[in-house]
């Protein structure tokens, strides 16, 4: 493991000096690659390209690859790696049914707290089943309430880069206790629907409930009647990246902020993706991950960085077939659909799209890693991904 770290870390080192030496002695093929990315309508400028050999690491390609970039739903890529990285490819989100009282025959005198952790995918066929694990114990009745409770993470429904309106359009309001993607949000609070939520799911399956659905928190001493476990990560972060999901991508984000044993943010997360991809030897200067999802204009990325997350992934056997099999495969499904129907199946990669940045990254077959991000005020999002094609289209025919 160290050894092949030792091997990056050498290999990302040496990108300035290939770099340089591309500029000093241009060959035909890197005089091709660099005409692929011009349009009347894009600043190479404010354009970011590298791709180097997946095997030995050495630079194929070098455009500004050290410049701090914009990198739209790229930064999707070095979250899901650092998840799969920390959190492993096993790893379940829980959700808690957490009693404080007692149970009296067949009554439970107190209130019943639902506790979140994060979990993207939890929805009210979850809560349903949390509800028969109730009603399993003896519960026929709850004298007290349902209490929402999102304390695993803190209470942002956003993250500090977002344009108004973000939340509810590209993203469901950001909160530990999610159902159903925050239906009826914003009538209720993400953790107050819950909370309703179950108290339906528990009244479907004969449980009553006294008092009205509220907030509340989960004693350490309380009692624990259910838990519920999501799908493993493996399967979450392939529908992340693919689709390219947002919300999942944030959650993941908090996630690995509460990692230190304190409540998930979105800063602590970056932080942590951050360490992660520097103790893999990736450089992570000019690098900020301010959100998960890339929607963020704080963010920054570059190729460097970007290239170095999609090699270490691929290096790597605990995650590298999750990893590159999450992401889009070129004229076959998710993002990449209706894109490259030359390499269809060959490229497999993540795209971005917001109104100052375009991007795509991935791996052409098991040979070549690379990435383009192209940024404007705004970005002519369709003459960037018509130069995206073109420079991979030409990185295949040279093999």
């Amino acid at each position: 493991m160290q050894a092949r770290l030792a091997v990056l870390a050498l290999a990302i080192c040496a990108l300035g000096a290939s770099a340089a030496a591309q500029a000093a002695q241009p060959t035909s093929a890197t005089a091709k690659l660099t005409k692929s990315l011009r349009s009347p309508y894009l600043s190479l400028g404010r354009t970011a390209a590298l791709a180097v050999s997946l095997h030995t690491g050495q630079v194929l390609y070098a455009h500004n690859e050290t410049v701090p970039v914009l990198p739209a739903s790229n930064e999707k890529v070095p979250v899901s790696w650092a998840a799969l990285v920390r959190l492993g490819p096993g790893f379940r989100f829980r959700t808690t049914v957490t009693g404080t009282g007692a149970l009296r025959g067949s009554t439970w005198d107190g209130n019943l707290i639902l506790k979140g952790y994060g979990d993207p995918t939890l929805s009210v066929a979850d809560l349903d089943r949390l509800a028969a694990r109730v009603r399993a114990v003896g519960i026929r009745a709850v004298r007290g309430r349902v209490l929402g409770d999102e304390s695993f993470f803190d209470g942002r429904r956003a993250v500090p880069g977002w344009k108004r309106g973000y939340v509810g359009l590209e993203t469901p309001p950001l909160s530990a206790l999610v159902v159903d993607r925050a239906k009826g949000w914003p009538a209720l609070s993400p953790p107050l629907l819950a909370a309703r939520a179950f108290t339906e799911a528990l009244a479907r399956r004969g449980v009553s409930v006294a008092g009205r659905p509220g907030l509340g928190a989960a004693p350490e001493a309380g009692a624990l009647i259910a838990v519920d476990h999501s799908v493993r990560l493996r399967v979450i972060v392939h529908r992340l990246n693919r689709d390219s999901d947002n919300f999942t991508a944030e959650m993941l984000l908090k996630q690995l902020g509460t990692l230190d044993g304190n409540a998930g943010t979105s800063a602590r997360g970056g932080r942590v993706v951050v360490e992660t991809m520097a103790a893999a030897g990736i450089p992570v200067q000019g690098v900020r991950i301010v959100d998960g999802s890339g929607l963020s204009r704080l963010d920054r990325l570059t190729a460097a960085a970007l290239v170095g997350v999609l090699r270490a992934a691929f290096t790597d056997p605990r995650i590298a077939r999750v990893f590159v099999d999450s992401l889009a495969v070129a004229a076959r499904n998710g993002t990449l659909q209706d894109r490259l129907s030359n390499l269809r199946g060959v490229v497999k990669g993540k795209t971005g799209t917001t109104s100052v940045a375009c991007s795509l990254s991935g791996y052409v077959g098991s040979s070549t890693a690379f990435a383009v991000l192209q940024n404007g005020n705004p970005v002519a999002s369709w003459a960037a991904r018509a130069a995206q094609d073109r420079f991979v289209t030409l990185l295949a025919r040279s093999g």
